[in-house]
């Protein structure tokens, strides 16, 4: 009997032609591009509570003729889109049974203040550090080395989303992590970390350094 996946990679390879047909402008066209692979299963009333899609990418950019997204879902994408190019593998849950991993993941760093309780973003690659060694650790199932962390690329998302302007902090963090709590860290991988997953972030890239 065949073990069912866990989840499903894929990488999304669009040409410069694709990009230029599909309007690639922003994350918001991103977006619709990648959420374009999928059957749409949530119902409104579900999509009006937030409920996951199920699906998490990062643009990882790419050289002058093609762009690379990866993806991660808990089903398979199209296999043949109009345009681009996909390609996808099953994950298994042996892959999360390790201890320690190399990762690199990009985020929206927000928090909550204590005084209006509105999310803020979290500015700066001293707070960005500080902000997701302690979250890893309370919230998403793994622990990481201060010293071993690189917070790179601290940008600004912004995009226009039915007449306004939305705007994303963004971080990309690469470093090693300890699992210290698996479920917590199965869940994590599957559904993505922090805020703005809609919107490529959130999306956990792990290697293993252990064996099981």
């Amino acid at each position: 009997m065949h073990e069912n996946p866990i989840a499903f990679a894929s990488v999304l390879k669009l040409s410069r032609e694709d990009i230029k047909i599909l309007q690639v402008k922003d994350a918001y066209a991103l977006h619709k591009v990648v959420y374009g692979l999928f059957e749409d299963i949530r119902t409104e009333a579900e999509k009006n509570k937030s409920v996951a899609s199920g699906i998490l990418y990062v643009d990882k950019g790419g050289d002058f003729n093609t762009r690379q997204i990866l993806l991660l879902s808990n089903r398979k994408p199209h296999q043949t889109p109009q345009f681009g190019k996909v390609e996808t593998k099953p994950v298994y849950a042996n892959f999360l049974q390790h201890t320690d991993y190399a990762f690199q993941t990009t985020l929206n760093p927000t928090q909550r203040n204590n005084l209006s309780r509105k999310i803020v973003p979290v500015r700066g690659r001293e707070a960005i550090t500080t902000w997701f060694v302690q979250r890893a650790i309370t919230s998403w199932g793994f622990s990481v080395m201060v010293e071993d962390l690189q917070v790179e690329q601290c940008n600004v998302q912004s995009f226009e989303k039915l007449g306004e302007t939305v705007t994303h902090g963004s971080a990309t963090l690469k470093g090693r992590l300890t699992v210290t709590d698996h479920e917590r860290f199965k869940q994590s991988f599957c559904k993505g970390i922090g805020r703005g997953r809609a919107f490529g972030f959130g999306l956990l890239q792990i290697v293993p350094l252990s064996a099981i």
